[in-house]
């Protein structure tokens, strides 16, 4: 089983980091392969909505980063949505790369795959997450992808914080799940 995480944090030892590590030690320990792909890293330029991708077989007009993470994307079994909550949503860095799914919509949307999000924020509101929830399952539900598992760790401004909780061993088992024969 090939695993394709998109690490949305800036941050390469942050809350995000630790969900994403422990994940990826769960799906490792069952056989699984994962690739991180970290997003904040990388130089990948906005959509701009020109439609080029759309008015020719060329694909974006945008020749960054994008171009190491497509080939992943077509042999993932699994996709991983990886994120800090940045202001109720998804972060910038991520926020690009969803965004660029756009010009390779048709393919995409022709791929089963398996989705799963982990994600990070320091507010304890019960409802703090709603809103990239539901980003989430309107994404996959376009897509045609199904969503699988989340880990959704609240109450966790640093790493410290993070490592005082159960979350990262949820996202080990949540990583070891998904990868059982």
């Amino acid at each position: 089983m090939k695993v394709l995480v998109i690490a949305g944090s800036p941050h390469r030892a942050g809350t995000t980091a630790l969900l994403i590590e422990r994940f990826a030690q769960g799906v490792a320990e069952r056989g699984g392969e994962v690739t991180v792909f970290r997003a904040g890293e990388k130089r990948i330029h906005p959509c701009v909505g020109c439609m080029a991708c759309r008015d020719s077989d060329r694909g974006c007009v945008y020749a960054d980063d994008m171009e190491e993470l497509n080939p992943l994307l077509r042999t993932a079994d699994v996709v991983v949505f990886a994120t800090p909550l940045f202001y109720f949503g998804m972060s910038a860095q991520l926020k690009a790369v969803v965004d660029r799914f756009f010009a390779q919509n048709d393919a995409l949307r022709g791929m089963r795959k398996r989705v799963v999000v982990l994600a990070a924020c320091g507010d304890t509101d019960t409802w703090a997450f709603d809103a990239l929830r539901s980003h989430f399952e309107t994404i996959c539900r376009y897509l045609h992808w199904e969503l699988i598992g989340s880990c959704y760790a609240q109450g966790v401004y640093l790493r410290a914080d993070l490592e005082k909780t159960d979350y990262p061993e949820q996202a080990y088992r949540l990583g070891r799940q998904i990868a059982a024969p």
